[in-house]
């Protein structure tokens, strides 16, 4: 698939919830997509071909472990060009710090945070070819997915909260570092969202934990997606801001 001439973006653990509401949406704007889970691709591609159809962009979908290097490496080789990176894949584990395995400590760790720092370090080269290439006032966009337990912390979420607060500092400081090129770095805290990962809570959590917002409820993906539409269209000057979305929970 040559998507060498074409605005395209990256979306990590784009099967489900965020990721796919985020990959509708941009296919619905004309983005060509690239597509990553890392265990359900028949299911991604499927996918893909509706998004093809629907939208006449082209769709790649990859299976990729966005927590290991070599394999993100292996990524891009296969990307010519880039005009946004969406960083939205990411597992959750419950539990008390004590009985946490150094194994799952690593997996949350490489998945949550490093992978954002594997993307992020192989998206620039890209963007700032833009830069070279074309008078662009904004090469290239980085957009985090973050939680409101990396600005807060969550009880039995210790590991959790601790990469989503990684990945608020890497992009307030990432922006700072890309300010001068015109590549702007902006993350969303989402609160609760109706998603799978959210799926292993009974309805009587989820009614308590919905009486606990002033909004009433959890927020569906395609929520986060439409507020991902409104900071990848906004002017470069936004950026390093870590935006809430919450329904003024937190």
């Amino acid at each position: 698939m040559d998507l060498t001439y074409s605005r395209t973006a990256l979306v990590t653990g784009a099967s489900r919830g965020i990721g796919k509401a985020i990959a509708a949406s941009l296919a619905g704007e004309g983005w060509n997509l690239i597509l990553t889970c890392s265990r359900t691709l028949p299911e991604l591609s499927a996918f893909a071909r509706q998004l093809e159809e629907q939208n006449h962009v082209l769709v790649q979908s990859v299976l990729c472990d966005m927590g290991d290097s070599a394999s993100v490496t292996n990524l891009f080789e296969g990307i010519p060009s880039l005009e946004l990176l969406v960083n939205n894949a990411g597992i959750a584990h419950i539990g008390l710090l004590q009985d946490m395995t150094d194994e799952e400590w690593n997996r949350i760790l490489a998945t949550n945070l490093s992978s954002v720092f594997y993307t992020s370090r192989a998206a620039i080269p890209l963007f700032l070819r833009n830069r070279s290439q074309a008078a662009s006032c904004c090469p290239g966009r980085i957009l985090n997915i973050s939680s409101v337990w990396g600005n807060v912390g969550a009880s039995c979420e210790a590991a959790y909260s601790a990469t989503k607060g990684g990945v608020n500092s890497l992009t307030k400081a990432l922006a700072k570092e890309l300010a001068p090129s015109g590549i702007p770095v902006n993350a969303i805290a989402c609160g609760c969202v109706d998603t799978v990962m959210n799926g292993q809570l009974s309805a009587e959590e989820k009614a308590e934990i919905s009486e606990e917002i002033p909004a009433g409820r959890f927020a569906a993906p395609e929520e986060i997606a439409a507020a991902a539409l409104q900071l990848i269209h906004s002017p470069a000057y936004l950026t390093g801001q870590i935006v809430t979305m919450d329904g003024g929970w937190i």
